[in-house]
């Protein structure tokens, strides 16, 4: 691994190439925070596909591709006068200070260089706040939230935090997992499953009634309930969703593969040999 002087120089060097190309070329040169956009979801999906994978090589070039667009809208606001690179790595550094009193002193926020985990200052300071008892991720959580609530330019509410513009299954896990974090939530995990029942059935009588309106409403109260289901078990309905889409994919595709080979397109095949080659494609899993 490099060291930390190389990884700065590597930065370093990331920006410089970002500045000439921001000056020399057309297309770099034309760019705007709002054309930008649409390329930095494409890309921060792109490496979310790579972290699904595990994909160590792409996860490496997908990152830099994120990092890259990170740096452009910093260069923008920086020929605008707004902010640049340094006020955006300080703002987040001190948010993290502010955020973490259990482990920094509030008097760090602002400072450029905060102590040094082995400083003895650090260390002093630091078994002073063991009282505060946090000593879990979940209280590190619950602390978390509080704490925005309380910063200058944070959340005025529990739920603001969560971007309007994430995909719903996400936003309704990030919508679950904050108000869980100020203890509104199942004291039992297992009541949970009453509610998903109940919006089974629910969801059944209206689609027995055919009512498209009303089966959309209890639908999404179903999903919402077994995505709460999934969080309490400490599953990422996210993660497990698309599990089942790449496998869905893969038996999927050895259908049309073999209907490729044999030369019968797959409208022409029947519901059974189709199923046929799905098992067999699960049996090679």
């Amino acid at each position: 691994m490099h060291t930390r002087e190389e990884r700065l120089d590597a930065f370093g060097r990331l920006m410089d190439v970002l500045d000439q190309l921001r000056e020399k070329c057309p297309w770099d040169r034309k760019q705007t925070n709002e054309s930008l956009r649409p390329n930095t979801i494409e890309e921060t999906f792109e490496l979310c596909d790579a972290l699904m994978k595990n994909d160590t090589h792409n996860i490496r070039k997908e990152l830099g591709d994120v990092l890259m667009h990170v740096l452009f809208y910093s260069k923008i606001g920086s020929e605008t006068h707004d902010f640049d690179i340094a006020d955006v790595c300080n703002l987040q550094a001190d948010k993290l200070i502010f955020r973490h009193p259990h482990i920094y002193d509030p008097s760090q926020v602002g400072e450029k260089e905060p102590l040094p985990l082995d400083d003895p200052r650090f260390l002093a300071k630091s078994k002073k706040r063991e009282g505060q008892n946090v000593t879990t991720a979940e209280q590190v959580l619950q602390n978390w939230e509080q704490i925005k609530l309380k910063e200058k330019d944070g959340n005025k509410s529990v739920l603001s935090g969560v971007p309007d513009a994430l995909p719903s299954l996400i936003k309704a896990y990030r919508i679950q997992d904050k108000a869980r974090n100020v203890g509104f939530d199942w004291e039992d995990k297992q009541d949970v499953w009453k509610k998903v029942r109940e919006e089974l059935d629910e969801l059944e009588a209206e689609l027995k009634k055919e009512d498209k309106t009303k089966s959309t409403k209890e639908l999404g109260d179903f999903l919402f309930s077994v995505i709460n289901a999934a969080r309490l078990y400490k599953l990422n309905p996210d993660n497990a969703l698309e599990h089942t889409n790449q496998k869905f994919i893969r038996r999927f595709n050895y259908i049309e593969e073999h209907s490729i080979k044999i030369g019968k397109p797959l409208i022409e095949m029947t519901l059974s040999e189709m199923d046929k080659l799905w098992n067999e494609a699960k049996k090679q899993e």
